[in-house]
């Protein structure tokens, strides 16, 4: 009999609209929790977090590649996150969004060492950034993970350039020293648009320069097929991929070739020096391709092509001292969905 009268205490709607601020489940859900503690606020809460875990374990092995970058600086340091969801639509939420922001600011805040440590962080409302996913797992409905974060530090001589692509789907954060902050924005405009993956070619290790050289050539294979279509001459292979490849004997090899062929040409050997340079660099540039892919400092400028921006920054007496780059989704391998058998599933 005293089991059934403990069913009977009232919820009210002010208990529920308490239990909701809190733990931001909804309202069925604060209810429900309610009465099954009869009324006590705290174990409402411990129980829709049991519950929490209990659904977001159920979508861990769920695919999250959608999902938002998130920024923020807090003085001297800087942080960079990537959070995911399992759709787009939900990364539009605002409390997705909010989420993002919050658990960004914490460590950029909190400085963890590791995801472990990040885990541990409290949130503003005193709850762990890992509870904080779980809770929003348990609350949107989808999985939601907090896949990584960076963190860069400068000194008060340096400048730190944040910027946030397509409402987030791009997330960069730059370190510059001698530079302005509108410079170290403007940078990161480029490397959110240009995608690099270090700051200079001495960076690239051999075998990914060899790999990627060999990715141009078939990309050039192709090209040559479609050319011979409409009986146009081939382009040739690509021999070098990067300055580190292009040593004395290589260039002095390039330099004694196009001396060949400009005597071959019939010009005047009084001209050459004026010539030379002029071929010299298109060498260079011909067989630079995978710096000028993946090395920021060998790109284009994306706002003035006519200068690297290694030209670009030694101009303004700034240097690139670090960078961080985040695209959401980038590596996981998406599920492919079949829209018409989702639909076919729905009409059953």
């Amino acid at each position: 009999m005293a089991q059934i009268t403990a069913k009977l205490v009232q919820i009210t709607a002010k208990l529920v609209k308490e239990l909701r601020e809190r733990t931001g489940a909804g309202v069925m859900d604060a209810k429900k929790a309610l009465v099954e503690v009869d009324g006590d606020m705290d174990k409402a809460v411990q129980y829709l977090r049991d519950k929490g875990m209990a659904k977001a374990a159920k979508k861990a092995d769920r695919v999250a590649a959608e999902g938002l970058t998130g920024v923020y600086v807090n003085g001297n340091v800087a942080a960079i996150t990537e959070v995911n969801s399992e759709t787009d639509f939900v990364s539009q939420n605002d409390k997705f969004v909010n989420l993002v922001n919050e658990a960004t600011k914490t460590i950029a805040e909190g400085k963890p060492a590791d995801m472990e440590a990040a885990k541990e962080l409290k949130m503003a409302d005193g709850t762990t950034l890992d509870q904080s996913f779980v809770n929003a797992t348990a609350t949107i409905g989808e999985k939601i993970v907090l896949r990584r974060f960076a963190l860069e530090e400068k000194n008060d001589d340096q400048e730190f350039g944040a910027y946030q692509h397509n409402g987030g789907q791009i997330g960069v954060i730059t370190v510059l020293e001698g530079a302005d902050a509108a410079t170290a924005k403007h940078l990161a405009m480029h490397i959110a648009a240009m995608s690099p993956k270090v700051i200079s070619p001495d960076e690239l290790d051999d075998q990914f320069i060899t790999d990627q050289l060999a990715v141009m050539n078939h990309k050039i294979d192709q090209d040559n097929e479609s050319r011979a279509l409409v009986h146009k001459k081939p382009l040739p292979h690509l021999v070098y991929g990067s300055a580190k490849q292009l040593t004395d004997d290589v260039l002095a090899k390039a330099k004694e070739d196009i001396k060949a062929e400009l005597k071959e040409e019939g010009k005047p050997e009084k001209i050459w020096d004026r010539i030379i340079p002029g071929k010299m660099q298109r060498f260079i540039d011909d067989n630079t391709q995978v710096d000028k892919q993946f090395a920021v400092l060998s790109q284009d400028y994306i706002m003035d092509d006519s200068k690297t921006v290694g030209e670009f920054l030694k101009e303004k007496g700034a240097k690139l001292v670090a960078f961080q780059r985040y695209e959401v989704g980038e590596g996981i391998e998406k599920k492919q969905e079949d829209f018409a058998a989702e639909v076919r599933e729905q009409m059953k």
